[in-house]
């Protein structure tokens, strides 16, 4: 559900999170009661059988359902409502976001449900219905190193709030969501961005969608220390039914696109390799490291400022590595543009395959972040009559999105099923993926 993934056995099953308890100092809550400084209780989840077959994943209405009946039952309290935030899906531009460049994003129909009761002391209380973990911490307590584990996705954005001098008072959160963790779907966007919205809105803070989107990746970045590009927020924040987002990451400027594969008789097939990614380690800061020296060699302020035209002259002097870190980046930036022009066109999106498959070779080659898991996935999808395919999310695992005929989606679920199988990998887990609308407030 959030970035901070719950591990899994080698069958598939969920386990348990470490009980993590911090020594408690002298506090209390508004009616004078003491509380415990932060602490975190964890009991198994899983979103999976014993056997490791997919479940059904629960629809909006069932996760507004687990949320409120936690709300009463867990916190004994009453909620003053219920919002909803998406996870996204990127259809094209990977790791070009801290680099200036272009994204094209989405949001899903699948995200986070909370339920959110505005408090009269400073206290956070956040309970997961997926992890079965409930956290408690003051405000004040709240920042980088603060050891929250996953709440740190939601106490953050208080964190966030209050470094920009808004007035920021305690709230009851219970969430329940439908993003599988570690797929590189953004579940922890859609949990930093709906509480992003239900704070704002009951704190009365008078703030655009962008700036919502930034309380949230404020607290991924600062707090959480996962650290992420302005993408997965804005998505979760700022997607629209049936429509693609063309992100200009530096200027921050957003153009929405049409999209809609279902009205040209195609599926935008998720693949799931249930490989589970991590932002949070040594290759992703690597990665940005290698970008940052690439721009600084070549004399430019980001990699978005290296034209396309003549690239190979331009980058003959880098290192081999930073040349191909660099290669990556303007190029799938300029796929981006290319996208963007045939959804404006009104192209057929058939036309979208030759640049994801592109997408994905460069992943492979260049950036370095895919793996064996999602390479056999994209392959095999792609010999099954997928018109394009690739991974998408920050790498190193996740998911494959592939575009394909809505008459083919069985076949090409079978034939990566049956290669994954013949591979020794995790059985993938696949779903038809819309365009959705961004946070908002359910009830």
């Amino acid at each position: 559900m959030s970035g901070e993934n719950p591990s899994r056995s080698s069958s598939g099953e969920a386990l348990a999170e470490p009980r993590i308890e911090t020594t408690p100092s002298p506090s209390r809550s508004s009616s004078g009661e003491a509380l415990a400084e932060p602490r975190i209780e964890t009991t198994p989840s899983s979103s999976r059988s014993s056997s490791g077959e997919a479940l059904a994943e629960p629809r909006i209405e069932t996760l507004l359902d687990d949320a409120d009946r936690a709300f009463r039952d867990v916190l004994d309290a009453t909620p003053d409502g219920a919002w909803f935030a998406p996870g996204r899906l990127n259809l094209v531009g990977e790791h070009t976001d801290y680099n200036g460049g272009f994204v094209l994003p989405l949001a899903l129909e699948r995200g986070a449900v909370a339920c959110v009761r505005r408090r009269d002391d400073d206290l956070v209380r956040v309970h997961s219905t997926d992890l079965g973990s409930t956290v408690q911490v003051r405000l004040g307590d709240v920042g980088p190193d603060a050891g929250l584990d996953w709440a740190a996705y939601v106490a953050g954005v208080g964190w966030a709030a209050v470094q920009r001098g808004l007035p920021v008072p305690g709230i009851d959160l219970t969430v329940s969501s439908n993003v599988p963790a570690g797929a590189g779907l953004s579940s922890s966007a859609a949990l930093s961005c709906v509480t992003a919205r239900a704070w704002a809105d009951l704190a009365g803070w008078d703030l655009p969608d962008v700036e919502i989107a930034a309380l949230g990746r404020d607290a991924e970045n600062h707090v959480a220390g996962a650290p992420t590009g302005v993408m997965d927020q804005l998505a979760s924040v700022c997607g629209r039914k049936g429509h693609a987002l063309e992100i200009d990451t530096r200027s921050v400027e957003i153009t929405w696109l049409p999209f809609d594969p279902a009205s040209a008789g195609l599926a935008l097939l998720v693949i799931d390799s249930r490989t589970p990614h991590a932002l949070v380690d040594g290759a992703y800061a690597e990665r940005r490291e290698s970008c940052r020296r690439a721009a600084a060699a070549l004399g430019v302020e980001e990699l978005r400022d290296v034209p396309v035209d003549g690239l190979e002259q331009r980058l003959a002097g880098l290192p081999d590595l930073l040349r191909r870190r660099a290669r990556h980046v303007v190029t799938d930036s300029d796929r981006v543009e290319q996208a963007a022009a045939l959804l404006t066109s009104g192209a057929d999106p058939r036309e979208l395959g030759p640049l994801l498959d592109a997408s994905h070779a460069s992943m492979r080659d260049d950036f370095e972040i895919t793996v064996p898991t999602v390479d056999t996935i994209q392959r095999a999808a792609v010999a099954a009559g997928a018109y394009g395919a690739r991974m998408t999310g920050g790498g190193f695992g996740g998911c494959v999105i592939a575009l394909v005929d809505a008459a083919a989606v069985d076949r090409v679920t079978a034939a990566v099923t049956d290669a994954a199988a013949r591979a020794g990998h995790p059985t993938p887990v696949a779903f038809v993926a819309e365009p959705g609308d961004g946070a908002r407030r359910l009830r």
